[in-house]
């Protein structure tokens, strides 16, 4: 049970986010409970909404972002996020049950797709103090200044849901996922 109301609809949501949810539905064709629960405050959606939005244009490929996803979800414990993340990894993503068991342990079978993900629990668990030689390790590894960038885009935007998750109690409405 949700420690706040999770409006039942698009009708039954603040006036201020009916659009954005519309939008997502057309994107999604459904509206999951972490948007409607978000809803509650259309500023807080809408600026969700825009810097996910943002960061899908980015240069880091669906599955970077969606292992990133993962590894976040696990080391916070968002279990509506590990949900949501094992279910878009293997649809929209193409992640193997394999992979995404080794994006949520913090790694990958793709040498190049581990080292962003390695970074990105680097930078979680280090609340963003990590090191030069973590830095130079990514760019090394092939990824641009502006992919670094987005990894602690992605780090940040994911913690911001997994807290919200998690502070607001949000109904898991994906197949449940125990954590590792």
């Amino acid at each position: 049970m949700s420690r706040i109301p999770t409006p039942t609809s698009i009708d039954t949501a603040p006036e201020g986010a009916k659009a954005s949810l519309r939008a997502v539905n057309n994107l999604l064709g459904s509206v999951p409970n972490l948007f409607r629960i978000v809803s509650n405050s259309p500023q807080t959606l809408e600026g969700y909404l825009g810097l996910n939005g943002a960061l899908g244009y980015g240069s880091l490929s669906v599955k970077v972002r969606e292992g990133i996803a993962l590894a976040v979800a696990e080391i916070n414990g968002c279990d509506y996020c590990l949900a949501a993340h094992n279910y878009l990894g293997a649809q929209r993503a193409k992640l193997s049950p394999a992979e995404i068991e080794a994006n949520r342990r913090g790694t990958s079978s793709d040498a190049k797709v581990a080292t962003a993900i390695e970074f990105a629990v680097k930078v979680t668990r280090a609340r963003g103090k990590v090191d030069d030689a973590d830095v130079q390790a990514v760019r090394e590894a092939g990824y641009s200044d502006a992919e670094i960038v987005e990894i602690v885009g992605h780090v940040a935007m994911n913690t911001l849901t997994n807290y919200l998750n998690e502070v607001l109690g949000t109904e898991v409405d994906f197949p449940p996922v125990k954590p590792l």
